[in-house]
């Protein structure tokens, strides 16, 4: 392909259709189904597919067609398939992924800046959604069209957005095998729904954890009582809660004590770790928003590294059983409830960890208290193929033309489960998992922002792969 012309035509899309539709999509407050019980009656989800279904619809790829999908009682699904060009129908279907839903607006914008309220500042689009990750069917769109526009040639196309990633994707396993047929045998997957340390370079997720998750409730007493008269005969919840967690997790490291959850970290993903740590010494040491003398749990790049990607985590992220401070009187309350979040190991077996973690919550529970697990659930991980030869000079070539520099390979400490369904059924494709997340996009919190130059390099960068999977 002419690589000015990829270029032009990605520049003009971007500034001309795709700022103005991906700043209406921003404004539709598409929560994702985990918190917004009423999701199908309030209409954002359709909304956010009809929208971006709409803009597919009036750009120029040849033959696509175009369906919104909605098996009973499961969230919409946008199904985009474009045809091959001619010289290319020969070299199977590329999955090309994103998703619509959203997370919570969460409190605290900035001023002038809100998480419906698209806002272009510094050359970054503000707004949820905006970069987890409402760009990617339009960088996907774009990416096609730059190939005809150069004269370039792509396999069969078949990009799917999603509306549940939010929660887990628990619609997308029986959507994947609603379309199997129509999807075809798949060659390439490209997911658009992570990135990097910067923008200066294509990053390349080449891992993903896991993850478990449950709640976890501990009951001692039939009624709450007077902590004066009970104490020292009946023993808190809580502290019997804490002793089964010390179980699962050394509190002064955190280091995770269940050999189920935990893995060796393969050479080839070691070596791609170091090297990001070299160049990248404080990429997740100063990546977060620390109280003044706070400080990470080491000063290792590696090991924080390693920590991230290849090591499972314990976060409580909920709890229930507790009145708020200024309601709290002198009580030995009767139960205690905790969420349970973890992280695994790319690796790692989910199903066998789960189990392993019931276990250690449920066997010898001191005092005969009564434990109770609720909500649980369990995703494998996903750790990315060997690289074809192909894929290796496109990438090469990327960083060459694209960026200027060549790329970097990582592992992301959170979880896409789509990726792990799809190497589970597509096991010979290969995968580019990338995207325009940087550290500091804020993705799930205040502020989330996309940053548009480099979008439109990464849109760029898909649009050469594109075209080398489908002459390699």
């Amino acid at each position: 392909m002419e690589q000015k012309s990829v270029r032009e035509s990605v520049v003009a899309s971007w500034t001309n259709d795709v700022i103005p539709s991906l700043s209406g999509l921003v404004a539709i407050p598409a929560l994702s189904p985990a918190f917004d019980a009423e999701w199908a009656k309030s209409g954002h989800l359709a909304a956010a597919v009809d929208h971006v279904r709409e803009w597919i619809a009036a750009r120029d790829l040849p033959g696509a067609s175009l369906e919104v999908v909605q098996l009973e009682g499961r969230t919409p699904l946008l199904l985009v398939d474009v045809p091959a060009t001619p010289g290319a129908a020969d070299k199977g279907t590329v999955l090309m992924y994103g998703h619509l839903d959203k997370q919570p607006p969460v409190g605290g914008w900035s001023e002038g800046l809100g998480p419906w309220t698209p806002v272009i500042r510094d050359g970054r689009l503000y707004g949820r959604g905006s970069v987890d990750d409402g760009y990617s069917g339009y960088a996907a769109t774009t990416a096609i069209e730059a190939v005809h526009a150069a004269g370039g040639e792509h396999a069969r196309i078949v990009l799917l957005l999603e509306t549940g990633e939010e929660s887990g994707s628990p619609d997308l396993p029986a959507y994947v095998e609603h379309l199997a047929d129509r999807i075809g045998e798949v060659s390439l997957v490209i997911c658009l729904d992570a990135g990097g340390s910067d923008y200066e370079r294509l990053w390349l997720v080449t891992s993903l954890r896991g993850m478990l998750h449950l709640d976890v409730t501990v009951q001692l007493l039939g009624a709450a009582q007077h902590s004066g008269i009970a104490s020292g005969v009946v023993a808190s919840s809580f502290r019997i809660l804490r002793h089964l967690i010390e179980r699962l997790e050394d509190s002064a490291t955190g280091e995770l004590l269940l050999d189920e959850l935990k893995v060796d970290v393969p050479a080839n993903r070691l070596s791609e770790l170091k090297a990001v740590s070299e160049e990248f010494p404080e990429a997740l040491s100063k990546a977060f928003p620390l109280v003044e003398g706070g400080r990470v749990v080491t000063e290792d790049a590696l090991e924080l590294m390693l920590n991230n990607a290849w090591r499972p985590t314990l976060s409580v992220i909920g709890a229930d059983g507790f009145p708020k401070p200024a309601d709290a009187g002198n009580v030995l309350r009767e139960s205690t409830t905790l969420t349970l979040s973890f992280r695994l190991p790319p690796t790692a077996d989910a199903e066998k960890a789960i189990e392993a973690v019931k276990r250690a919550l449920t066997t010898d529970v001191p005092y005969g208290a009564k434990v109770t697990l609720g909500a649980p659930q369990a995703e494998n991980g996903w750790n990315a193929p060997a690289e074809s030869p192909w894929l290796t000079t496109a990438l090469r070539t990327v960083g060459d033309e694209v960026f200027g520099r060549p790329h970097r390979a990582t592992g992301m400490g959170g979880s896409i489960p789509f990726m792990g369904l799809l190497s589970r059924k597509y096991p010979d494709a290969q995968f580019l998992v990338t995207g325009a997340c940087g550290a500091d996009s804020n993705i799930h919190v205040p502020d989330e922002w996309l940053h548009l130059e480099y979008a439109q390099q990464v849109t760029e960068a898909v649009a050469h792969i594109l075209d080398a999977h489908a002459r390699g």
